[in-house]
């Protein structure tokens, strides 16, 4: 299955702040879209980083509670690994697993085209053994 399948189903919506939103608004956003990171994009619209909520709590360790006043641009990822649509979830996987990370943006033609999450992917991935067993039900029943 590619990435776009997967972004049909669940939709391309998606979260983003600006790298000057405070770390308190962005944490009233991801309550709001009760989502668990967003994409901070630049004014020109290209991405500047993703920032998550373990980014808010690691950070918020580090430097106490005046990190919430201060701008996601201190927090956020800057380096953010990404996927295109047509990109096979299997892919994505591998990534997601090598690097780490829980979301990657998916770029079509160097725009934000939507976000996919390790959740999407381990729902994705049930979806497939479901059928799989499904089949070999149907299989050994008509044998």
């Amino acid at each position: 299955m590619r990435i776009a399948d997967l972004l049909r189903k669940k939709g391309s919506a998606v979260a983003t702040v600006t790298p000057e939103t405070t770390v308190t608004t962005l944490l009233a956003g991801l309550a709001e879209h009760n989502v668990g990171a967003m994409v901070v994009v630049a004014p020109d619209g290209s991405i500047a980083g993703i920032v998550s909520e373990r980014d808010v709590v690691r950070r918020l360790h580090e430097h106490g509670p005046g990190l919430l006043d201060g701008p996601v641009s201190e927090i956020m990822t800057t380096l953010v690994a990404s996927c295109t649509p047509d990109d096979s979830v299997d892919q994505l996987s591998v990534l997601m697993t090598e690097r780490r990370i829980r979301h990657v943006p998916v770029l079509a033609d160097g725009r934000l085209a939507g976000i996919v999450s390790i959740g999407d992917v381990v729902k994705n991935r049930m979806e497939q053994l479901e059928q799989s067993q499904e089949q070999l039900q149907a299989y050994i029943s008509q044998g």
